[in-house]
């Protein structure tokens, strides 16, 4: 109704100020120019609406018993979650009502099904927006977005007939931010916003909204917002463990046709360090593989490919040269030679394959969950790092760049012995110690087991041309075929230093 009266007026003013013999210009620029800012205006307030709004959704389906291992965390924050459902039973006891719970851990754990579970669990409405969402080159638009964001979460609340809302916010961190100085920017309102929201929540008796959070990056919170009273219970979803990692391999393949010959266990094993994501991602990787290779099931070996693609990246079609192939292959062999030393059993897979930027790589068996090493087994590590360049110069008596990321690895694993105590120079303080000794150090370390390295390979000489042979030919050395190799090598040798 109101555009059609702006249709009739607008020319009928102008046709009676000609009538007049006056000029229409000066009225239709200061026109222009006042629909431009009405347009400007509208558009911000819009875009602010339409971002809040589109991330509304209804009580999540998702539950605890959905989501695979993380135990411990699922533990947590079903007791603090327990708070919002028995809320006339704390006041008993003076217990204040939470206010936010902060999921913090690596990428791909789990926090935003951990937060839909909790909306689950508590049988909350569930709203989820993002950090970024909030960032605005317009002054005030963050803060204009957490108040309706907010004002949502009771509304729909209301609308769904349910006393309590639970707010996701996924990456904390790009508005919560630690706050330097006097500096004012658009990232502190929005901030100082959701502070005083959080802080204001109690006054809506009807309605409780709970904050669950989620980051990456814990360390650069700002204190105000992770102080008790605000975010009260912060929960660490970590990696998961050999149990956990099947318990999510089991997940994600009930709905898939699995072959007789699959080790879920194995996979469990092989994927230390995985994330949930990463899992997800494998078993939905080996299944391409059952396809593209026409398999009514997926077997163990797609299951393996699968790991190497996550890890690795897709197989290339680089194309290297004779030469290359059998440094490479001799480089890995170096690897793999001193891995099953130090660690018996530890290799699964000797390739020449090129994934990703790799021209060759040995897949490990990591074997036992680690989280705790000793020198001995971090000074192991650092010779596997070094094994591959020492078995280029034991062959070619040179080195190639292929071994820059061995190196960069290698030293690494030097500073954290160092920074551990585990060194000769025992246990230091790193800020009070000059960065020339602790480089001495560190070069008297890799001196050491380099040392050890060339001496360990020069023993398993033979090994190299048998098994460069199956390489150049077959491009995979399995872990089997390359524990029968060294068997035929080993009395020998041990009899020579006898």
């Amino acid at each position: 109704m109101g555009k059609g009266i702006v249709v009739g007026v607008v020319p009928a003013t102008l046709l009676f100020l000609l009538y007049l013999g006056l000029s229409p210009m000066p009225i239709l620029v200061l026109a222009g120019i006042a629909g431009l800012v009405w347009v400007m205006m509208g558009s911000r307030s819009g875009s602010g609406k339409k971002k809040i709004l589109h991330s509304k959704e209804a009580v999540p389906t998702v539950s605890f018993d959905q989501i695979g291992g993380q135990e411990r965390a699922k533990k947590e924050l079903r007791e603090a979650l327990d708070f919002l459902i028995h809320r006339h039973h704390i006041r008993q006891y003076g217990i204040r009502p939470l206010k936010g719970i902060l999921l913090s851990g690596p990428p791909g754990t789990g926090k935003t099904l951990m937060a839909k579970a909790a909306a689950h669990y508590t049988d909350s409405v569930f709203i989820t927006t993002s950090g970024s969402e909030f960032i605005e080159m317009y002054v005030g638009v963050g803060a204009q977005r957490i108040r309706e964001l907010f004002h949502k979460a009771r509304k729909e609340a209301k609308k769904n007939n349910k006393n309590s809302a639970i707010i996701f916010i996924d990456e904390i961190d790009v508005i919560g931010g630690q706050r330097a100085g006097s500096q004012h920017r658009e990232y502190d309102q929005t901030l100082n916003q959701l502070l005083t929201e959080m802080d204001g929540m109690t006054t809506d008796r009807k309605v409780q909204v709970l904050v669950v959070a989620a980051t990456n990056r814990k360390d650069m919170l700002d204190s105000a917002l992770l102080r008790p009273g605000r975010f009260d219970r912060h929960i660490t979803v970590d990696l998961p463990d050999k149990k956990a990692r099947m318990s999510i391999l089991k997940l994600h393949t009930h709905n898939k046709p699995l072959a007789d010959d699959v080790d879920l266990e194995q996979i469990g094993v092989e994927t230390f360090g995985f994330s949930g994501a990463q899992l997800e991602s494998l078993t939905n990787e080996a299944a391409i593989y059952a396809m593209r290779n026409g398999s009514d099931k997926i077997g163990q070996r797609h299951l393996s490919e699968a790991i190497d693609k996550v890890m690795m990246g897709e197989k290339t079609d680089r194309e290297a040269t004779q030469e290359e192939r059998e440094r490479v292959a001799i480089h890995e062999l170096g690897h793999a030679i001193v891995s099953e030393w130090v660690r018996p059993h530890s290799v699964s897979q000797v390739s020449l394959a090129p994934r990703g930027q790799a021209l060759g790589y040995v897949r490990h068996h990591p074997g036992q969950d680690r989280y705790l090493h000793t020198r001995k087994q971090i000074e192991d590590q650092i010779m596997i790092c070094l094994a591959g360049a020492a078995a280029e110069e034991q062959v070619y008596k040179n080195r190639s760049t292929g071994a820059k990321n061995d190196y960069e690895q290698a030293n690494r694993f030097t500073r954290a012995l160092i920074e551990a105590g585990l060194s000769d120079l025992g246990i230091i303080d790193k800020d009070l110690v000059s960065n020339e000794t602790l480089h001495q150090e560190s070069v008297k370390i890799l001196k050491e087991l380099h040392v050890r390295t060339v001496q360990l390979l020069d023993r398993y000489f033979p090994v190299f041309d048998a098994a460069l042979t199956i390489l150049l030919k077959e491009e995979v050395l399995s872990g089997e075929q390359f524990r029968e190799l060294l068997k035929r090598y080993m009395e020998e040798p041990k009899a020579v230093n006898g």
